[in-house]
C-alpha cells in the first residue's frame, strides 16, 4: 500500500530524511515513531506529495507519487499538520466546500462519514462551538469522504484529553476492523501506538533505526520478577553460575544471554531455596523505544533538529 526507496529529503544542509526504505502492506495499523525533528512529517509530506524528495521513490497504491499524483491519492484520506476550518460554518457545511476542492460529495455521503465519526447531531453547529475532540472528529470525517483505502494520520490525538484520546482508539480500531482500511499512524502517545498498532518504524535523525512487528518490541526484555526466601543469596548464587547479569530493589533481575526462567528455578530448587514467584516482565513500548533512544544518542552524540 505504502513503498518508500531510497527515499532522500534536504532542507538546505539540513538533512530531514536520510535513504528512507519502507514498506506498508494492505491491512497494517503501521505506526511511524521518533522524536521531534526525527523526520516523520517529512516522510508524510512526501507520501502526500506535498514535499518534493530530493531523491529516491514514493509509491502509493501501486503509483508513483511525483510522476501520477493524483492517482496515487485518489484512494487515500489524511490528517496532516492542524486541520484548518472555517469556524463561522457548520461542521456539514465544512465538509461540503472542503470535499468540493477535489470532487463534488453528495449529502448523504457527509452525513454518513459525520456519523462514523460520532457527530450526528452537531453537524449543523458552528465549528467555533465545537471542542478540541469534535474538531478532530471533524477532521477525520473530512479524510474519510474519498472512501479511502489508505488512511494517513499525523498525531491525530494531538491535544485531546484522555476522554478524547480514548475515543478517538476506538474510532480507528473501528474504521479498521469494519471499513478494512491500511492505516499508517504517526504518534508521540506511545501508549496508543502500542494499543493501536500491528507494526512500527522508528526514525532518528531521518534515518530508520528499527522497523517490525510490535511483538518484536517485547521479545528483547531480560527482566524477571523474582520472590525467594532469600534474594540476595540467591542472586549470588545465580550470578556465580552466569545466570544473571544484574539484580534491583530486592525484587528482579535480568537474565543472561539464552537463559529461561526455568533454569532459575532448578538450579533455586536444588540448593533447597523455595520460589515463591518468578514472573518475566514484558517489555513495554515505552522501555524499547527509550532504550533504543538511548542506544542511537550514545552512537551518535549531539542535538536533535526539529522538521
Amino acid at each position: 500500500m505504502i513503498e518508500l526507496i531510497n527515499l532522500t529529503k534536504k532542507f538546505g544542509a539540513r538533512l530531514a530524511v536520510d535513504n528512507l526504505t519502507l514498506k506498508v502492506p494492505a491491512g497494517e495499523i503501521f505506526g511511524l515513531l521518533g522524536h521531534n525533528g526525527a523526520g516523520k512529517s517529512t516522510a508524510i509530506g512526501m507520501m502526500l506529495g506535498q514535499v518534493w524528495p530530493a531523491s529516491g521513490q514514493v509509491r502509493i497504491c501501486g503509483y508513483d507519487v511525483t510522476a501520477r499524483r493524483c492517482q496515487a491519492l485518489q484512494k487515500v484520506g489524511a490528517i496532516f499538520e492542524s486541520p484548518a476550518f472555517y469556524d463561522y460554518l457548520s461542521g456539514f457545511r465544512n465538509l461540503q466546500i472542503l470535499s468540493s476542492y477535489t470532487a463534488p460529495t453528495s449529502r448523504q455521503r457527509i452525513a454518513e462519514v459525520l456519523d462514523w465519526v460520532g457527530l450526528t447531531g452537531r453537524e449543523q453547529n458552528a465549528v467555533r462551538t465545537y471542542s478540541h475532540g469534535m474538531r478532530a472528529r471533524l477532521a477525520l470525517a473530512q479524510a474519510l469522504l474519498p472512501r479511502p483505502e489508505l488512511l494517513i494520520l499525523d498525531e491525530p490525538s494531538d491535544g485531546l484529553d484522555p476522554e478524547g484520546i480514548h475515543e478517538m482508539r476506538q474510532t480507528i480500531l473501528r474504521l479498521h476492523r469494519e471499513l478494512k482500511l491500511t492505516i499508517l499512524l504517526s504518534s508521540h502517545f506511545l501508549n496508543e501506538v502500542e494499543q493501536l498498532c500491528t507494526r512500527i518504524a522508528v526514525l532518528n535523525r531521518g534515518r530508520m533505526v528499527f522497523e517490525g512487528a510490535l511483538s518484536e518490541t517485547r521479545n528483547r526484555a531480560r527482566q524477571v520478577r523474582l520472590r525467594v526466601g532469600d534474594f540476595e543469596a540467591a542472586c549470588r548464587h545465580l550470578r556465580q553460575l552466569g545466570l544473571i547479569v544484574a539484580s534491583a530493589e530486592g525484587k528482579s533481575v535480568t537474565l543472561s544471554q539464552g537463559v529461561q526462567t526455568e533454569r532459575l528455578v532448578r538450579e533455586l530448587v536444588s540448593l533447597g531455596m523455595p520460589v515463591h514467584e518468578i514472573v518475566c516482565e514484558q517489555e513495554t513500548l515505552e522501555q524499547f523505544y527509550l532504550a533504543l533512544m538511548n542506544d542511537q544518542r550514545a552512537g551518535q552524540g549531539g542535538g536533535t533538529e526539529n522538521l
